[in-house]
């Protein structure tokens, strides 16, 4: 039998394979709703998965004029886990349609378990210098 963090690696693995291959409804089925998202000093929330799904298409668009074209992931360091939480420390790298890294980041990915499922509820990125970040969130409120 599989350990909470092995579980919660492995979403976060099929999440990512569902984010390159731009599957929306495999994406919103690894999730928790509300969702929210802290990057570059600012909160992020999609209340609903139809939030997240209206916001779909633009982040397509804004990834394709980065020629972007996978993100790929370096590592997963699950780092605190009870019997319903996990983090996960995890760095990325965005890759261009040549296959060079263009921008590596780090990012902690929190997974909820919410009537017995485990998904990702929280994620807090250091991703920067990109046009496709936290795009179609409902509310956006800074901490500063």
């Amino acid at each position: 039998m599989k350990s909470l963090d092995e579980k919660a690696i492995e979403t976060f693995i099929s999440w990512n394979n569902a984010f390159n291959s731009r599957d929306l409804e495999k994406q919103v089925a690894y999730m928790h709703f509300p969702h929210l998202r802290l990057a570059n000093n600012k909160f992020e929330l999609w209340k609903t998965a139809n939030d997240f799904r209206e916001s779909h298409e633009e982040m397509t668009k804004k990834l394709i004029s980065e020629n972007w074209s996978d993100t790929e992931t370096i590592s997963i360091d699950p780092i605190q886990f009870n019997e319903d939480k996990v983090h996960l420390a995890i760095t990325q790298a965005r890759k261009n349609i040549d296959g060079v890294k263009y921008n590596v980041f780090d990012t902690l990915w929190i997974f909820t378990i919410i009537n017995g499922d485990l998904k990702v509820q929280f994620r807090s990125s250091f991703l920067k210098n990109t046009i496709a970040n936290g795009i179609g969130a409902s509310e956006v409120f800074s901490i500063l």
